[in-house]
């Protein structure tokens, strides 16, 4: 899973939040791993329509959804290679 990009140090965030439980654990998810608000997360999660990898990205980097969806890709959906200078 951590060669595939699903995981970030000890977290699944290869989550994409279709249902309520799934959008919580996606909301948790990104608070464990950015330190942010559950306000914060929860709006990045929107931002990002439900992807915790993008918004994880997103608030790491103080990146758009956009730009954080195009550092993902160039990054091959690492989270960690995104955030790594």
């Amino acid at each position: 899973m951590v060669k595939l990009g699903k995981v970030y140090g000890n977290l699944m965030v290869d989550v994409r939040a279709s249902n309520i439980k799934l959008r919580d654990r996606a909301i948790r998810i990104i608070m464990c791993a950015t330190d942010a608000s559950r306000p914060d997360a929860e709006e990045a999660m929107n931002a990002a329509d439900g992807e915790a990898k993008t918004a994880i990205v997103m608030l790491k980097r103080h990146a758009t959804a956009e730009a954080a969806r195009l550092m993902l890709g160039a990054a091959q959906g690492k989270v960690r290679d995104t955030l790594t200078d």
